[in-house]
């Protein structure tokens, strides 16, 4: 009860506090899950596929696209008999883009960006309106780019620099999640959310001792 300390903590990559015990609630696994697979599509026309099964009634819970494999993704997790009909209606829902194979897919790998982690460079973590995404990751000059959350997250390999400079303005955040950039970690606040922040802080770890430089 009270304030929300458990959401405040979260994210702020121990800047506040110590933890020192953590419970979770875990759920069952699902009994059934299945992948589609579009082949082939530029980044413009998979944002839009993934759109459309995200719009879909058919409880889509995983889509992203990686462009380097030309593989567009979307994860069904379910019943047997309800991920098999879904399934087939997503199916038809994705016939605009093409044939949607059925199969499997290393989720875990797509979450983790697995791809990145032996590649020499830069890693950032780039939230976006899905609408802007192709346009973002065309213009950031990335060795490589990974797009998870239907497009609203783009994570791109980089071979440095701060990559913010080269976007400009632009209507979400990146993070630098690995790599030397001369950076900081996260995207520069506005003035008024700074000073909350900083102010937060202060009250939290007033001398600065807990994870010192990470945040401005």
């Amino acid at each position: 009860t009270g304030y929300d300390l458990v959401r405040l903590m979260t994210g702020a990559y121990g800047t506040l506090g110590v933890l020192t015990e953590v419970s979770m609630k875990v759920l069952p696994d699902v009994a059934a899950q299945t992948t589609l697979t579009l082949d082939g599509l530029d980044d413009a026309a998979a944002i839009a596929a993934m759109s459309a099964a995200l719009g879909s009634p058919f409880e889509v819970t995983g889509v992203a696209h990686d462009p380097a494999a030309g593989k567009t993704r979307f994860r069904l997790e379910g019943f047997d008999s309800s991920v098999a009909y879904r399934a087939e209606a997503l199916a038809a829902v994705l016939a605009p883009f093409g044939r949607a194979e059925q199969g499997q897919a290393d989720w875990a790998a797509i979450r983790d960006v697995t791809a990145f982690a032996d590649q020499p460079g830069d890693v950032w973590r780039i939230s976006v309106k899905p609408s802007d995404a192709a346009g973002i990751a065309g213009r950031m000059g990335a060795k490589a780019v990974q797009y998870d959350w239907g497009g609203g997250l783009i994570w791109a390999l980089s071979d440095g620099g701060d990559l913010r400079a080269r976007l400009g303005d632009f209507s979400g955040h990146a993070t630098l999640v690995r790599g030397a950039a001369d950076a900081p970690t996260f995207q520069p606040e506005p003035a008024p959310l700074a000073a909350i922040s900083a102010g937060l802080r202060q009250k939290f770890d007033p001398r600065s001792i807990l994870n010192p430089g990470i945040m401005a």
